[in-house]
């Protein structure tokens, strides 16, 4: 007779019992895991990764990204492209990042395809190569990823391996607005400032600085203080207020 295996997780139930118990989470995602599920393995380096009802460990983090990657789990061979491109849980690796990140991406998985075609643009642990980069992005970008439709966008205001086109550039920073990535909603403001539509601009500009990064806010803050429009000046100021 076969051994029982753990109950299917359950994402409602599971994310209730991280509220009330999340030790007793934990436990119920690990015997998922050891028992196979893979769901569960990448949720396991989450948690380990997070120190959700387990104490933080990178190492073991990085143990279960590389068991769930290698069960077939796209996103887990994107965080594992992760842990070896920034060094978390071992040394940092960026050619050995760019192996998972291709492999996650060759899956279809957007994300996978957003962190290879960086290293491409950059030449980080692999050969550079931009016009493989802006393929990337544009694919994932279809698929709807905000950070490469900014990014899709950037190249074709600029003409990046590719023609210029203002209008599609505004449409894709539209775009990745709308989603959520805070660089686009920069932009997108950026582009409708400079056609003198302040109150449509306004709105994006007060999203991206809500939800900013400290090295995006440490950029943008000084030039928008510098910005000829009163109101844009006035919201840097409540900002620092």
């Amino acid at each position: 007779m076969s051994e029982p295996t753990a109950p299917l997780l359950d994402a409602d139930a599971l994310a209730a019992r991280l509220q009330s118990d999340p030790q007793a989470a934990f436990a119920g995602v690990r015997a998922a895991a050891l028992a196979g599920q893979v769901a569960a393995q990448l949720l396991l380096a989450q948690m380990y990764m997070e120190g959700k009802g387990v104490a933080q460990d990178a190492d073991a983090a990085l143990l279960w990204y590389e068991t769930a990657a290698n069960n077939g789990d796209a996103m887990a061979m994107n965080m594992l492209g992760r842990c070896h491109e920034l060094g978390v849980g071992t040394i940092a690796d960026p050619a050995l990042a760019a192996v998972w990140y291709r492999r996650a991406a060759e899956t279809g998985l957007d994300w996978g395809m957003y962190n290879h075609a960086n290293l491409l643009a950059t030449g980080r642990g692999v050969a550079q190569d931009r016009r493989q980069a802006l393929d990337l992005y544009t694919r994932a970008a279809h698929l709807g990823h905000a950070k490469s439709m900014n990014l899709l966008a950037r190249h074709l205001e600029d003409g990046l391996e590719t023609a210029r086109d203002p209008q599609a550039a505004l449409d894709w920073y539209r775009r990745s607005a709308e989603a959520g990535d805070f660089r686009g909603q920069a932009n997108y403001a950026s582009i409708l400032l400079q056609k003198g539509r302040l109150d449509e601009a306004l709105p994006w500009l007060r999203r991206a600085l809500a939800h900013g990064s400290p090295a995006f806010m440490a950029h943008i803050v000084p030039e928008l203080a510098a910005s000829p429009h009163p109101r844009v000046r006035e919201l840097v100021a409540h900002l620092a207020g």
